[in-house]
Parts: structure tokens; C-alpha cells; sequence
């Protein structure tokens, strides 16, 4: 899930800077209002925090109140409530707003981004390495069922009985293929099951996913763009994200005893938060460098620093840190989202509900079938494993941006889809939560002065 780097100087050479950074400023209020109100109001009806968030971003965004947008089709600085309260109080003038409204955005996606990084930093710091590789073939069946039943099932349902042709048909399967690995992650955290067996297997799994996921879509954009597979990007993706992964965990303690040897030479405020944070954006860098994702970078550093005696220290010092642009994140996914397309007033809706319905059903069972590919556990939660990989979120999203970029998925598809990554990103975490049963007694907080979540 890689946005592309904005070029700031393209789009601030006709933007008055200070307008910018009030439109930001007043963005990040928008942001944080939502989500401590819409996690908070989530946390009292005893769902959690992190649904909250991404209804939060819907209210705020495109779908109701107009008071975070990005641009895009019919959407301009004259959206944007941000945008015409600043023509109000600071006198932006209507031909300066789109200027300023196209960097607010483009700078408002990449704390998003950074937001996405740190939360996998995080949750790799949570994680503990030795339990990842000790269920890594469960979570390996996991992920490959989870591609492949979603990813059959849905293209040949839509060729089948929409008469969908093969490349968008193609496309819609694969985007039925993601898991988002953020969302998921912190619903676990949240309900304290991040550590427990079937919260290992969920999370190995979606990174597999990921990675499988990263081919797929390799594979479907070389179909739309050439109407032919390009069978050494395929190779090379294979081999770079295997390779990548191998070589994270390989240089675990190797470079969990050189950090901590530099730590212990640093006297100066951040001496441990800074050098962590150097080591997991190289990572995401390097991730990203060779077309892979930056979150699997975070994470595998994250993972990396689990195995030193400075993790729950460390633990602490990121907390805040993540709770400033963590929640930027999640309320921007919920922003982005137009629920217009529900409506079935509009004719050209109505294609794509039936649609919807076909992909939204495919997605849950096609993911809930993955708990039955685990083996050799008695009393594991294969429902649960199952529910935990359904959010499709900001990576569906993705390959939904990619296919419309190509031109190859008609209208009603794309509602189809953007409707089936709605429902999945929004029935997950309370699905989780009823299928954790016991979570209640997990769930503590993540106040530095309280008891961080138990192992």
C-alpha cells in the first residue's frame, strides 16, 4: 500500500505557504476530533476504538460533512468546507484554492503513510518473532487459501453470471485477494489477542497475504496494460519479497546486540527512540526500493527490535508517538470512502449493488474458509483466524485506484468493489470482537502509566 511521493515543489510554487500549513493545521484538528470522538463513542458501546476512527473519517469526509477531501473525479478545492472557510477568515482567493487544497492533500497522505509505517513498527515491536516462525506453515496455508478461493471464486463468478470480461473480472478477483494487515492488527492489539496463537497465525498470514498480493496485482496490471503477464516482474517479485523477509529475520540478533551496544553510547534525549525509528524507515525504504511494501519493512523491523532487552522500553517510548499519526490513517481511509455509490436511486448504482452483493459475500466466505487450512491445533479459533482476515481496507483500495487508473473496470464494478472493501473493512473488527469471546479480560490499555497489553 505505497502512495507515490507528492512533488511539493510543483504544487506549493503557486501555493501561499502559510495557507497551506493553516489548511493542514485545520486538517489535523478535523483528524484528531474525529478520532477520539468516534473511538471513544466506539470504546463505550464495547466495539473497538479503531472502527470508531474509520466512521469517524466517513462523517468528516467525502460522504458527509465535506471537511477532509482529496482531490479526484468531481472533486475540488470547492469541496472542501477547509478550503472555503480559509476564502473566509484568510482571504484565499477562489484561483489560489486549488493550489493550496492539492498540497494540504498530498501532505495530509503522507503523515497517512507515515501513520500506516509506525503502526506496523509497533505492532513487529508487539510481536515476538520465535511465535511468527513457530506457526509459519499454518500461516502460510492460511494466506495461499486466502488467495486463491477469493481470487477463483469471484472471477469466475463474474464472468459466469454477469458476463464480465476476462481482464476486469480478473482485476475484482484480485482485489478480493487483500488483507489489511493494519486494521487487523490493531483490532488484535486492542482486544489484547495480538500474541495469542490464532493472533500469530492471523498476522503471519497477512503479511504472506501481502506479499501474494503485491504478485496478483503485478500480475493483473501487466494484464490490463499489455493484455500479457510479464513473467519476469512476476519472478522478481517472488524473489525479492521472499528474499527480503529471509533476510529480516536472519539479521535479527545480529543487529539486535549492535543496537543496543550504540544505545548505550548515546546520552542525549531520544538516544533510543531516534536510532529506532532510523532503523525502521531504512527499512521501509529499502522495502518500497525494491517494489515491495514499506509496512512490510516497519513491521520486519519492528520484529528485528522485539528481540532486544530494551523492547518494552522502547514499546513505551513509541506509544505516543503512534497515537499522534496512527489515527490519521484510519480517519483518511474512512475520508476517502464515498458511500454515494450505495445509493440505489441512481440507475448506475443499481449494476453494481447486485454486484456488490455477489463480491461482499465471496470476500467474507472466502476468507472465513481459512481457518479451516489449519492443522494439527485442538483448540485453536479457526473461526476467529478466519473473521481476522476478511478487512480488505486500504489495500483494496489500491488495487481498486489501479484498475480505474487502467480504464478497464466499468462503473458499475467499481461501485461493486468499493462497496465490498467498505463492508469488509467496516464488518471486521466487530466480527472479531464476537468471535473473541474472552477478550474483555485482555483488553487493557496503552497508557505508558497502566499495564501495557499482557503476552
Amino acid at each position: 500500500m505505497t502512495i507515490p511521493l507528492p512533488l511539493f515543489a510543483s504544487t506549493t510554487e503557486t501555493a501561499d505557504g502559510s495557507l497551506v500549513l493553516a489548511s493542514v493545521l485545520l486538517s489535523l484538528v478535523v483528524i484528531y476530533f474525529a478520532s477520539k470522538l468516534g473511538g471513544e463513542l466506539s470504546n463505550r458501546v464495547g466495539l473497538p476504538a479503531v472502527l470508531g476512527e474509520l466512521v469517524g473519517g466517513v462523517i468528516v469526509g467525502v460522504s458527509a460533512l465535506n471537511l477532509l477531501v482529496f482531490p479526484g473525479e468531481n472533486v475540488d478545492a470547492s469541496s472542501s468546507l477547509i478550503m472555503q472557510f480559509l476564502q473566509f477568515s484568510d482571504g484565499l482567493t477562489p484561483e489560489a484554492a486549488n493550489g493550496v487544497f492539492q498540497a494540504q492533500s498530498e501532505v495530509i497522505s503522507v503523515l497517512s503513510e507515515i501513520g500506516v509505517i509506525i503502526l506496523l513498527f509497533e505492532i513487529g515491536l508487539e510481536s515476538n518473532l520465535k511465535d511468527l516462525m513457530g506457526v509459519g506453515i499454518q500461516a502460510v496455508l492460511v494466506a495461499c487459501v486466502g488467495v486463491v478461493v477469493p481470487f477463483a471464486a469471484g472471477t469466475a463468478g463474474l464472468m459466469i453470471f454477469f458476463g464480465i470480461s476476462a481482464i476486469p473480472a480478473i482485476f475484482a478477483g484480485a482485489a478480493l485477494t487483500a488483507t489489511s494487515i493494519g486494521i487487523t492488527s490493531r483490532v488484535l492489539s486492542e482486544l489484547g489477542k495480538l500474541n495469542s496463537k490464532e493472533g500469530q497465525i492471523i498476522l503471519g498470514a497477512a503479511v504472506i497475504d501481502d506479499i501474494l498480493g503485491i504478485i496478483v496485482l503485478a500480475v493483473v496490471a501487466s494484464l490490463a496494460k499489455d493484455g500479457a503477464v510479464d513473467v519476469a516482474n512476476v519472478v522478481y517479485l517472488i524473489i525479492a519479497a521472499g528474499g527480503f523477509l529471509v533476510g529480516a529475520i536472519a539479521l535479527g540478533n545480529a543487529f539486535s546486540k549492535s543496537f543496543i551496544v550504540i544505545v548505550s553510547k548515546l546520552k542525549t534525549r531520544g538516544d533510543l527512540i531516534l536510532p529506532a525509528f532510523i532503523f525502521a524507515f531504512v527499512m521501509a525504504y529499502i522495502a518500497a526500493a525494491i517494489h515491495l511494501e514499506a509496512i512490510l519493512g516497519s513491521f520486519a523491523a519492528g520484529l528485528v527490535l522485539d528481540e532486544n532487552d530494551k523492547r518494552n522500553e522502547l514499546q513505551k517510548q513509541v506509544i505516543p508517538i503512534a497515537d499522534m499519526l496512527v489515527p490519521i490513517f484510519f480517519v483518511t481511509v474512512g475520508a476517502r470512502t464515498d458511500l454515494s455509490v450505495l445509493n440505489p436511486t441512481i440507475p448506475a448504482n443499481r449494476e453494481g449493488l447486485v454486484m456488490a452483493v455477489f463480491l461482499v459475500a465471496i470476500a467474507i466466505i472466502g476468507k472465513v474458509v481459512t481457518g479451516l487450512a489449519v492443522f494439527g491445533q485442538e483448540k485453536i479459533n479457526r473461526l476467529a483466524i478466519g473473521v481476522g482476515m476478511i478487512p480488505r481496507g486500504e489495500v483494496g483500495l489500491v488495487f481498486l485506484g489501479i484498475g480505474s487508473n487502467t480504464g478497464v473496470l466499468s462503473k458499475p464494478l467499481e461501485a461493486a468493489i468499493i462497496m465490498m472493501v467498505i463492508l469488509t473493512t467496516f464488518l471486521a473488527p466487530p466480527l472479531l470482537k464476537l468471535v473473541f469471546p474472552d477478550s474483555d479480560t485482555n483488553l487493557v490499555s496503552v497508557n505508558p502509566d497502566k499495564p501495557v497489553l499482557e503476552d
